[in-house]
């Protein structure tokens, strides 16, 4: 047995299904073993889609993602991809090819120091210098990758080392690493104390972030929350953590959000941050989070307590424990006035559109899009425009709501819905994008095509980067630059080169008959939807 087969043997008693990647010279060795082995290879396009995909992957089975490319430019790519999993905590395990070990640090053909280039990007990293050691730390990572906080881990594997012979191949049962003992059942003397403080609360509410989605805390939250009747918000991370119509969720916070949201947060008594970081996108201004209430922040990230805002009570600790552990105390809250104004608040303060009947209304478009989607059915959001109209329209019932938060990056809806497809193939998946993020992973359908993933994708299609256009429009009082996207493809012409169905949809006329049309069969089909191009989110 050589290293790569060792590595295969890896991923199959990790469970692995699915690797996607680009090959080259320097993980070729890889490329060789594994097709002695059950997994599927995925050969997608460019390599930062590669890390997309897994990452969709993730977030439906809730295992890591796996990625595998070659050295030099097919590992700089992936970078992005990283960063993006790195930002919203997704577990991802990525390989990297290596030029040979004794050849590292000549400059030579196709060497990056992939390892201190993903520094920032990941929870670990790992350059390995002796073929025995591949079980060990292909073990460590997938632990590393899918506990505490989760999040990506790259293995720079040299082609040398992929060569070389094992002997004897055996993989650890279990993990000891002495530095890295994450915290998951929360302390039961800061439990009594949020529940002291519940007792007294007028104003409670529960800010919900990821962390809940990565906990699987879904269920633990919604019975905690019905049981005392608190309500719930949630950062762009957090959406699907209730259904969207649920009558104590109060939709999502941020710049972004909800008037009614941000106002419910601003004017609780009793804040609890749950599985968020408190960032800026979400929190623009820390400080009111801890003015005139008691702010409980939850995560099983200590790092991220009080990095923005200072808690009265911190907790440490995995969403799905701690919620149990609430669910197990006895105490009572009372704040019906409380919820009877937040109702007043989501009925009068919801912002009313004025749209172009000439174009489609993308808020019309993606309510009613979600009204027809199956009840599991997975929504995928790229970034820009079409990302926010999605926050504030899109129906979660039983489904899922992906989309690149903390790294908003471009490109990531069509390889996430291939992943998330791949993970559940009995599921609905629509990607819906604008045509500037469409564009920079179009290139997607010939990998949808050659491995007969049935994603359905959306391109909402105003020809241009709406949001910074958007952005130039208030700030810069219709000075334009560099937003306009003349020169994109003909997506009916690009849909028949690649054999793909092909629906437009003009105006909201048509809405009923196209929408039937484009979610009738499981099977690919590119919806263009034009879109009044001076349309605004605000």
């Amino acid at each position: 047995m050589i290293g790569a087969d060792a590595i295969i043997k890896c991923l199959e008693a990790e469970g692995v299904e699915v690797v996607f990647g680009y090959p080259g010279v320097a993980i070729c060795p890889f490329y060789n073993s594994i097709l002695q082995s059950p997994i599927r290879t995925i050969l997608i396009r460019t390599e930062q889609n590669a890390a997309h995909a897994a990452s969709g992957m993730a977030r439906i089975t809730g295992k890591p993602g796996v990625c595998a490319v070659t050295s030099g430019p097919g590992a700089t790519n992936v970078i992005t991809g990283i960063a993006t999993a790195f930002a919203d905590s997704i577990p991802l395990i990525c390989i990297t090819g290596q030029v040979n070990s004794e050849l590292l640090g000549s400059d030579v053909f196709q060497e990056a120091d992939i390892t201190g280039a993903v520094e920032s990007f990941v929870k670990y990293s790992y350059l390995v210098k002796n073929v025995q050691d591949i079980p060990r730390i292909f073990k460590e990572a997938f632990h590393i990758a899918n506990s505490g906080r989760k999040g990506p881990v790259l293995i720079d594997v040299p082609i040398d080392i992929q060569n070389a012979s094992l002997g004897h191949f055996s993989y650890p049962e279990t993990v000891s690493l002495r530095t890295y003992k994450p915290t998951v059942k929360g302390h039961i003397v800061q439990i009594k104390k949020v529940v002291k403080e519940l007792e007294h609360a007028r104003r409670p509410i529960i800010c919900a972030g990821g962390g809940v989605l990565l906990s699987d805390a879904q269920s633990e939250l919604r019975q905690f929350v019905e049981k005392y009747k608190i309500p719930v918000v949630s950062t762009m991370m957090g959406i699907g953590v209730m259904p969207t119509e649920h009558p104590l969720y109060y939709g999502m916070v941020g710049n972004n959000g909800k008037a009614y949201a941000n106002r419910a947060m601003n004017e609780s008594d009793l804040l609890i941050m749950v599985g968020a970081r408190v960032a800026d996108r979400a929190v623009s201004q820390p400080d009111l989070i801890t003015q005139n209430k008691v702010l409980v922040h939850m995560d099983v990230d200590p790092a991220e307590i009080g990095k923005n805002a200072g808690p009265t009570i911190p907790l440490v600790g995995d969403a799905a424990h701690i919620f149990r552990d609430f669910l197990e105390q006895d105490f009572t809250c009372e704040h019906e006035e409380w919820l009877r104004t937040l109702d007043e608040y989501r009925s009068s303060m919801e912002k009313k559109r004025n749209p172009n009947p000439a174009y489609v209304d993308p808020a019309a478009f993606i309510r009613r899009l979600s009204e027809k989607m199956a009840e599991d059915g997975i929504y995928v959001a790229d970034v820009g425009q079409n990302q926010i109209w999605s926050c504030g329209y899109h129906i979660v019932k039983k489904g899922r709501f992906l989309t690149s938060g903390g790294m908003g990056t471009m490109g990531y809806s069509i390889p996430a819905a291939m992943g998330a497809k791949l993970a559940a193939m009995d599921r609905q998946v629509i990607a819906v994008c604008g045509d500037g993020s469409f564009q920079m992973s179009m290139m997607e359908l010939a990998t949808i095509q050659q491995h007969h993933i049935p994603v359905k994708i959306v391109v909402l299609k105003n020809n241009y980067l709406g949001m910074v256009r958007e952005y130039q429009h208030y700030t810069y009082k219709d000075h334009y630059s560099v937003v306009d996207l003349s020169g994109s493809p003909d997506l009916e012409k690009l849909s028949a080169a690649y054999g793909i169905p092909f629906l437009r949809l003009k105006d909201d006329k048509a809405t009923e008959e196209v929408l039937d049309a484009f979610l009738k069969r499981d099977e690919t089909v590119l919806l263009e939807c034009l879109i009044d191009p001076m349309d605004l989110v605000k």
